[in-house]
């Protein structure tokens, strides 16, 4: 890389920040992995692993951020069950702010000169049209696999807090934060709705030291013989009154059961009482993942954006 700057926490809450205005003016075109939420869970899980890999470019006008790239390049990853994945291609998250579309170019340029000739990715979003032309203008094509029925572009999903159903558990199920049952109830409930992962206890504790991170927003649903069968953490976005779930999941030993749906439930009216108006939710948006899908329109989320998976082949 050279002499390439890295990813910073204080990179990090700037990034925030323009998520933050972008999502005051136009939300369809905050990327993915570009939100208020994303910025402080990949960042907080990932950077003392793969901080390394990290490479990052930051764009100014008049003393405010206003766009910025993120590279993350190759590297290995080291999974709790024993595995090892090597990602050898690169992926860039990124924002422009929309009245400075025009960095979108000098953002491209960065980052095919910062990857070199490898495979390169990237997810600018759908409605964000001059920002396709300007990938495709520089070799970027839609990625079939990624776009297929069963590919891996996904879309963001919105509702407003007016209305929430009361959350209702199994008899002996009970709601708990990641204040209340500790750092290792909140790692275990993670790992054992993702495993394989490579989240652990220093993931988390990277997780904590974020300043989007509230433990009180963080939920989890306990079963009655102890196991943390489900968790949420919800981001904040205060000046959006916007409350961001990410990541979710549930246990596979307690899947079906309406855990889901109730802890979801149950995250809107703590983050509705928190301050937030509205919600958003990631998902996978292929018709062959309806999975999730289905928990979030169940309580009421609907399609707001989606994104385009671009690739750039090597050499």
């Amino acid at each position: 890389m050279g002499n390439a700057e890295l990813l910073t926490a204080a990179d990090v809450e700037l990034m925030q920040e323009l998520a933050q205005r972008v999502t005051a003016m136009r939300p369809e075109l905050v990327n993915s992995d570009a939100s208020y939420g994303e910025l402080a869970w990949n960042w907080g899980r990932g950077h003392a692993a793969d901080g390394a890999t990290w490479p990052r470019r930051l764009w100014f006008a008049d003393g405010e951020l206003v766009a910025w790239g993120w590279a993350q390049l190759p590297r290995r990853v080291r999974r709790n069950d024993g595995s090892v994945k090597d990602v050898n291609g690169a992926y860039l998250a990124y924002q422009v702010h929309p009245a400075h579309a025009g960095l979108v170019d000098e953002v491209i340029t960065w980052f095919d000169a910062t990857a070199g000739e490898i495979e390169r990715t990237v997810l600018p979003g759908a409605a964000d049209e001059f920002a396709l032309e300007r990938w495709a203008a520089h070799g970027y094509r839609t990625d079939p696999a990624a776009l297929g029925d069963t590919g891996s572009w996904s879309q963001l999903n919105e509702r407003d807090l007016t209305d929430v159903e009361e959350p209702v558990l199994p008899p002996g199920f009970r709601f708990r934060t990641a204040d209340e049952a500790g750092p290792a109830a909140a790692v275990r409930a993670h790992v054992s709705a993702w495993t394989p992962t490579s989240y652990d206890e220093q993931a988390y504790d990277g997780v904590r030291r974020t300043p989007a991170y509230r433990g009180d927003l963080h939920v989890l649903v306990e079963a009655p013989d102890g196991t943390m069968a489900a968790s949420a953490i919800l981001w904040l976005d205060e000046p959006n009154k916007t409350a961001e779930f990410e990541p979710v999941g549930t246990h596979p030993g307690y899947r079906r059961l309406g855990l889901g749906r109730a802890m979801l439930r149950h995250g809107l009216r703590r983050a509705r009482d928190a301050g937030a108006t509205h919600a958003t939710v990631a998902c996978l948006g292929a018709p062959g993942h309806p999975a999730a899908r289905g928990l979030y329109y169940s309580v009421g989320f609907r399609e707001l954006s989606r994104d385009v998976p671009l690739l750039k082949p090597a050499g």
